[in-house]
């Protein structure tokens, strides 16, 4: 259920995104879903692979600062409103996300929202008992 997500530590320079994902590229780890975070001085890269202890592997052979971090997925209308109502149920239940990013598929009219929250199994438990669906790792792994 639970979905390892790397965090990449980057200086913000030009040029240093590109590198780890040669990397990943060059030890044959696919990249499912990216999201970028970035202040003046470092940033963030936060990415979903079809293997994550390859990538991460691979990544810390090349001197990046990885971190594996568990993050879920769940299933949303890819309409107007499908965002908003799921977050209405994270907030009426006084749920801290830190952070989230969202990408479609080809499952119709849905899209698939990856969350962070500090209380990660409090989070599956509001969104289950709430009907929301929550993506198995292994099906976005494999998008």
């Amino acid at each position: 259920m639970k979905i390892k997500q790397l965090s990449i530590f980057l200086q913000n320079r030009m040029g240093s995104l590109s590198k780890p994902l040669e990397v990943l590229s060059d030890a044959d780890v696919n990249i499912r879903a990216m999201c970028m975070a970035d202040t003046s001085e470092f940033g963030i890269l936060r990415l979903v692979v079809d293997n994550p202890e390859k990538g991460k592997e691979a990544l810390e052979e090349n001197n990046f600062l990885v971190k594996l971090t568990e993050i879920i997925g769940v299933e949303m209308n890819d309409t107007p409103g499908g965002l908003t109502s799921v977050l209405k149920v994270i907030k009426d239940n006084e749920i801290d996300l830190e952070y989230l990013y969202a990408f479609s598929h080809d499952k119709a009219e849905k899209a698939i929202l990856l969350l962070h929250a500090d209380d990660i199994d409090k989070l599956i438990s509001v969104l289950t008992d709430n009907d929301i669906t929550i993506v198995p790792s292994k099906e976005v792994y494999t998008l």
